[in-house]
């Protein structure tokens, strides 16, 4: 999609608003309303402009986030990387994401989301597109375009992230020692299209249990069919997760300047089964455990995931398996003023082959005016062990960067 239809997409969607046959407008009212959410910017307990009827049965949010970054990568100048990269290289500045969206809510039952991307492409144009139906706390369904039921670092509220880089090990693809023609995985599964039964029991225990295309951000459309192996199960993601918050519902942030006297914790697991999900290939089973606690002025998480890619019968190919963790934490050092400390490891070319990646990062983050303009400032080191060959440890950090520094800014309304 042309740069010029990305701009008459979001002209429409301009125009719509202006036409929104709303009866009342007001910039001083809150969004209290839990449900309301649309896991970019916080809105639960914020003041902001929205539309909504007199009779109140109709809201209307719109949001924005915009991201601005400069990136200096550096790469080895030696071994297997010289071959592939200079010495510097993705390097520049860059728009992460340009996000336009509206939530809401209508006939007290029903919250909605719709958000374009502008700075994606393709089918990752459309970030999200979604209906919920609450029945009651406990029993809830959505439908349409949102986040699988995986990862901490992904469930989280994207405008309020403690890095501006996710950790390597969630957004890199894994190493395979097959030459095989297909998208190679990575750990986690994103934005995907499907269906999923979701509540909060007891206000401690929040559980999601979905089925998706498998497919992720970039497709939106059915393309599944059946496996080979299981001919009675059609091709699609199955994903759960279970989460404990002994202190109450769990906020997505990583870091809130207007929530400083919290105390909220929350400890989960997740499972998915992609079948057939590598082009009929293999069929790949994820779990995850992850801890996250947020106390005053500090924030803590930890988690760690496995995949196991099973390949089909016709591939002749044992299992290859992997895993990866990683640990963060953020203090205010002042209301606006944010520190973050990052350790991030990966097991990338599998449990066979010796060697893992660990990648330290340091980050500050420092929040503006009303808390819309945020700066993130970050640099991470990529570090390799216990590999038996060179080769190896050049092969296990292809396309990564020993060095990268990072500077985001970002504005959310």
């Amino acid at each position: 999609m042309t740069q010029k239809n990305k701009l008459a997409i979001l002209a429409t969607i301009l125009y719509s608003i202006s036409a929104f046959p709303a009866t009342a407008q007001n910039t001083d009212k809150e969004i209290d309303d839990k449900y309301v959410e649309n896991d970019v910017v916080s809105l639960a307990g914020k003041k902001g402009f929205s539309f909504s009827t007199k009779a109140g049965d109709f809201l209307l949010k719109p949001y924005v986030l915009v991201q601005t970054s400069a990136t200096l990568n550096k790469y080895d100048d030696q071994g297997l990387e010289s071959n592939y990269a200079k010495n510097i290289a993705n390097t520049g500045f860059a728009v992460p994401n340009a996000i336009l969206g509206f939530t809401g809510k209508a006939f007290d039952k029903v919250t909605f989301n719709l958000s374009i991307n502008a700075a994606k492409s393709g089918g990752a144009l459309l970030q999200q597109a979604w209906f919920d139906i609450a029945l009651k706390d406990e029993f809830r369904i959505r439908a349409g375009k949102f986040k699988t039921p995986f990862m901490h670092a992904y469930l989280s509220t994207l405008g309020e992230t403690l890095f501006p880089v996710l950790p390597y090990s969630a957004s890199t693809a894994i190493l395979l020692p097959y030459d095989i023609n297909y998208t190679v995985p990575g750990f986690a599964t994103g934005f995907d299209l499907g269906v999923q039964l979701h509540g909060l029991i007891d206000n401690r225990w929040n559980y999601q249990i979905g089925v998706f295309n498998g497919t992720g951000i970039n497709v939106n459309t059915a393309t599944k069919t059946n496996t080979d192996d299981h001919s009675w199960l059609l091709s699609l993601l199955y994903a759960g997760r279970l989460a404990f918050m002994p202190m109450g519902p769990m906020p997505a942030s990583q870091g809130d300047p207007e929530n400083l006297n919290d105390n909220k914790m929350q400890i989960a697991v997740s499972a998915s089964y992609n079948a057939e999900a590598e082009f009929l290939s293999s069929s790949d089973t994820r779990v995850g455990l992850e801890f996250a606690w947020i106390i005053n002025r500090f924030y803590f998480a930890a988690e760690g995931y496995y995949m196991n890619m099973h390949f089909t019968k016709i591939m002749q190919k044992e299992d290859e398996n992997f895993w990866a963790a990683y640990a963060q934490a953020g203090y205010f050092i002042t209301p606006k003023l944010q520190g973050a400390l990052r350790y991030d490891f990966m097991d990338r070319n599998g449990t066979k082959t010796g060697g893992i990646l660990n990648m330290p990062a340091v980050g500050l983050n420092y929040y503006f005016f009303n808390n819309n303009l945020k700066l993130q400032l970050m640099y991470q080191y990529l570090g390799r062990t216990g590999h038996d060959t060179q080769f190896d440890r050049d092969a296990s950090a292809i396309g990564l960067a020993r060095h990268s520094a990072t500077a985001m800014l970002q504005f959310t309304f």
